[in-house]
């Protein structure tokens, strides 16, 4: 395993943001091989290096990046419900250090990517890296023209800035239509308050893309690891280095 930034280690340890990391290591509570570091840019090499927090030793869990279809009915969290099931449930062996990269809530479906990598997801979650996603969403209603225009100039929402897509079309059919959106944010059930937002109800929300990664003809419940183009364009649409070993 090559070597790796402290706060990346850190990260990916699931202890803390990478952002956060440099006020963690400042706190004295993290040491690498019983002295502590100089700071969160130090180089740590994951296989000889011994890093603990508070004295306790921490792992890099094995780098995973899979590509899931969130079938309706499932909660994005690994508490389950006596009403719903963990998505994490339809990933085997998954690792303890595994989390989503951003939300789909209960009702909504498709395209899920799930990392051990936090500082990775981290960016792909936040505004400032502008990582598209798309969705496909049948709606009851009828888009007029406000509604366009609104589409076109912003949807205002009860917080916040307006949502401008970056690319939709209204495809229209019997009691309503299938509207298709590009945004580069994930606010709390943005899809859905747009929708609203635009006097038309929600038949069903599909994810298809999150950035260069697509949903394609992935079966519900069904995951599979990313392959090495799509890693290679998840980690530069945000400005990381690859990693290439575990």
């Amino acid at each position: 395993m090559t070597a790796i930034r402290l706060a990346r280690f850190l990260a990916r340890a699931g202890v803390t943001s990478r952002r956060s990391a440099a006020e963690l290591v400042a706190s004295g509570r993290v040491a690498v091989n019983g002295a502590p570091p100089t700071g969160p840019g130090d180089p740590v090499d994951p296989a000889a290096d011994r890093v603990t927090l508070d004295g306790r030793p921490l792992l890099v869990a094995p780098l995973v990046w899979l590509a899931l279809h969130k079938p309706p009915g499932f909660i994005t969290s690994r508490c389950a419900t006596p009403r719903y099931r963990s998505i994490f449930s339809l990933v085997s062996a998954a690792p303890a250090a595994l989390v989503a990269v951003g939300r789909l809530d209960v009702y909504s479906e498709g395209l899920l990517l799930l990392t051990t990598d936090g500082a990775a997801a981290h960016r792909l979650m936040h505004p400032r890296w502008q990582v598209p996603r798309a969705y496909r969403v049948a709606v009851t209603g009828r888009l007029g023209g406000p509604a366009r225009t609104a589409l076109a100039h912003g949807v205002p929402l009860d917080e916040g800035a307006p949502v401008r897509p970056l690319r939709w079309r209204f495809r229209a059919g019997p009691g309503g239509g299938e509207l298709e959106l590009d945004l580069a944010e994930g606010r709390s059930r943005v899809v859905r308050r747009m929708v609203a937002a635009l006097g038309l109800g929600v038949r069903r929300l599909v994810r298809t893309a999150y950035g260069p990664v697509r949903l394609g003809a992935l079966e519900p419940g069904a995951s599979r690891p990313l392959d090495a183009r799509e890693l290679d364009a998840l980690y530069a649409a945000v400005g990381l280095p690859r990693p290439h070993s575990s």
